[in-house]
């Protein structure tokens, strides 16, 4: 087990509105975390801070990613060094095909141009996995991709891309039970003892299918409760009214 990221009392805002208030967390590789919390408590924020995201404003604290402190790297530099976001609701991009995107972004990450038979073979076996029409592969990006097909396509890209360290935000909203299934059985299939998974939730339909290492609530930009599965299933049953009280 290594340690991937260390994150040491950090402090974020957006437009002079302080969003995060001192964050302390440890991430090693072959963990999953998940994130609960109420709508604001800067579970995402966390994530685009941690994934560079220039809209977020970090005023204190330090960021260590593989034992480097990483405050000043851009997105694009987070990205070849293995940190991978999806998002919330994915956009469509007219214009350029799955394939292109990703093998784009492939070669970005990795600085070696993808060889064509080998990418599409890795590409369409992948796609089966998640048991998505491969003909989407030659569609625009998103471009008229339904909700659970674009969560897909975002587990396809993650695991295309083989990132150290993958923020999955909110990646189980709006799914169905059988797209659930799927992706969480994408998540276990790319989740190994070298690299850790941070899924953001309000629910617990996709943490049933996935073992998680560590649960961490959110309340008004602070960790308030660290615990495991049971916690999630307390939150499941009766709120985050209890934990809002743990805010200093």
């Amino acid at each position: 087990m290594k340690e991937l990221l260390n994150v040491k009392n950090i402090k974020a805002q957006v437009e002079d509105k302080e969003i995060l208030k001192g964050i302390d967390l440890t991430i090693n590789s072959g963990e999953i975390h998940v994130f609960m919390g109420p709508n604001g408590a800067g579970k995402t924020t966390f994530a685009n801070v941690i994934m560079g995201n220039p809209v977020y404003e970090v005023t204190s604290g330090e960021i260590y990613y593989n034992g480097k402190l990483i405050n000043d790297l851009a997105v694009d530099e987070r990205a070849r060094e293995g940190i991978f976001m999806s998002f919330q609701a994915p956009i469509a991009v007219s214009g350029i095909t799955v394939e292109n995107f990703i093998k784009t972004a492939k070669t970005a990450v990795t600085g070696e141009v993808q060889k064509v038979l080998p990418f599409k073979r890795e590409l369409k076996a992948s796609m089966e996995k998640l048991e998505m029409n491969t003909s989407y592969a030659q569609r625009y990006l998103n471009d008229g991709f339904s909700g659970g097909e674009r969560k897909k396509n975002e587990i396809l890209q993650m695991s295309m891309l083989n990132p150290k360290l993958a923020f999955l935000d909110e990646t189980d909203s709006g799914l169905d039970v059988d797209a659930i299934r799927i992706v969480s059985q994408g998540v276990n299939d790319f989740h190994n003892e070298n690299n850790a998974i941070v899924i953001i939730t309000h629910q617990i339909r996709l943490l049933e299918n996935i073992n998680p290492d560590y649960v961490h609530i959110f309340v008004d930009g602070k960790i308030v409760k660290t615990g495991d599965m049971s916690l999630a299933l307390d939150i499941e049953k009766n709120g985050f009214d209890a934990y809002k009280k743990d805010v200093k």
